[in-house]
């Protein structure tokens, strides 16, 4: 018991270091609960409270670093939980199965803008939208699909952010974990009451995913937009692969 928790620690620590980068710790905490036997509904409610931590950490260190822009910040916050509340709630209704084939090529998409905007990423632009647009027009459909499906979301923030306010990685990535708490917060909530948290891993891997983001957003800190914009790009095509071959099984024969 004591030896899985040690593991589940340093898997979630290894985790927090690439979510404060780019996000996409998932990748790697939720297989590895679920190789500890844990039923995939436990598993993910488990996952949901070490990323909340991960996720909290990363944007503490951001915004003690004066990174972080709260210029507006009130109304996205409004737009990030109401997007993920109501894809909470839709999730209950609705089948997921159209955002989940679609999200792989929005996130291909997010790959292939990162990948060939090297010196676009670096510096900061005039911005595209205003404040209340932004939450309105991007922040709200993010956190919508936040709460709906979920992988990714972190990709699409940044890339928001750096397409529609004109901001260099850093600074976006900076934001992008702190929307990422507030809907991290909405989905710990809903998995509460439901008594499928396993209390010791989850608190083993908040530990680990707290430490982790730590390091993580220290690096990003030192090293800026190259090391984000690599780390983003390379998680985001995995997370696209890992998605095309769940939903495209023909994918997997090739």
């Amino acid at each position: 018991m004591y030896l899985e928790l040690l593991v589940l620690f340093a898997v979630a620590l290894c985790a927090g270091i690439v979510d404060a980068i780019a996000g996409g710790g998932g990748l790697i905490t939720l297989p590895a609960l679920l190789l500890t036997g844990m039923p995939p509904a436990q598993a993910l409610a488990t996952n949901k409270i070490q990323a909340l931590a991960s996720v909290a950490s990363s944007a503490y260190r951001y915004v003690r670093s004066g990174e972080a822009d709260t210029t507006g910040l009130a109304g996205r916050l409004v737009a990030s939980v109401a997007g993920a509340c109501a894809g909470a709630y839709c999730l209950r209704v609705a089948d997921p199965s159209l955002v989940s084939r679609v999200a792989p090529f929005l996130l291909i998409g997010v790959a292939c803008f990162f990948l060939f905007s090297r010196n676009h990423v670096s510096a900061k632009r005039p911005p595209v939208l205003g404040g209340a647009a932004f939450a309105a027009l991007a922040v709200l459909p993010i956190g919508f699909y936040d709460g709906f499906f979920g992988p990714g979301t972190g990709s699409m923030y940044a890339a928001a952010f750096v397409l529609l306010l004109g901001r260099d990685l850093r600074s976006a990535t900076a934001d992008t974990k702190i929307l990422n708490t507030a809907g991290s917060v909405v989905a710990a909530l809903i998995f509460l009451p439901g008594g499928l948290i396993a209390w010791p891993a989850a608190l083993a891997m908040a530990l680990g995913g707290i430490i982790g983001a730590q390091i993580g957003a220290g690096l990003a800190l030192r090293w800026g937009a190259p090391l984000i914009r690599r780390v983003l790009v390379t998680i985001s095509i995995v997370l696209a692969l890992r998605l095309l071959v769940q939903q495209y099984p023909v994918v997997a024969l090739f």
